[in-house]
């Protein structure tokens, strides 16, 4: 009779095996939205948010996980990352970072070196970077928004990596879908974000 201590050292590897497949297929699901409020759902309930609408509209098809933030800069998303790396194991990263770093006044090339190094993160994981266009508020200066929004397609094209439009340009110009201080979306802009992020994603992220 064989024992059992054997049946398991026999077993194992093909268990160790399966378990590491169902990793992977997991991970293959996954978008992982790394942002700030903007994503966040700022002053409002993380279900209302737009990653949270585009989760239930693609019914998890991929799975989305908003590790948005209110105030993040890019350096402080750049801190959290490896941790969500590990937990997560996404398929695709959604980077919306930079426009906290934007409204502080933070020299551009700065803002660019920590958006650079969590796109060398997330490559690093084998995980594909989407990075999302973030523009200023006309009223902080031409020369400077000018510098900021450049920064966004220079390292798309330095890193062939996909550049995603910043669905806020089109939220602005609905101010009934603005909060009070005229940077935030509010709830009733929640929908309407979802749909045109489905539409942009959708070709970046439902190949199969």
């Amino acid at each position: 009779m064989m024992n059992c201590n054997n049946v398991f050292r026999w077993h194992y590897p093909f268990l160790l095996l399966l378990l590491l497949l169902v990793s992977r297929i997991a991970a293959a699901d996954t978008l992982l939205v790394l942002g700030d409020s903007l994503s966040a759902g700022y002053r409002m309930s993380a279900t209302a948010a737009w990653p949270s609408l585009l989760d239930k509209t693609w019914q998890q098809q991929p799975r989305i996980i908003n590790a948005s933030i209110s105030g993040d800069t890019a350096g402080q998303g750049l801190a959290r990352l490896p941790g969500l790396l590990k937990q997560h194991q996404p398929r695709w990263v959604l980077i919306e970072l930079g426009g906290n770093d934007g409204l502080r006044g933070f020299p551009p090339q700065n803002i660019a070196h920590d958006l650079s190094k969590v796109i060398d993160e997330v490559k690093a994981a084998k995980a594909q970077p989407l990075l999302m266009q973030i523009r200023l508020p006309a009223n902080y200066g031409r020369r400077y928004t000018e510098a900021f929004s450049a920064i966004y397609p220079h390292l798309a094209q330095q890193y062939n990596i996909p550049l995603v439009p910043f669905f806020m340009e089109q939220v602005y110009l609905k101010p009934e879908w603005m909060q009070q201080d005229g940077i935030h979306p509010n709830p009733d802009a929640q929908p309407f974000i979802a749909n045109l992020m489905a539409n942009e994603l959708a070709p970046l992220v439902k190949q199969n």
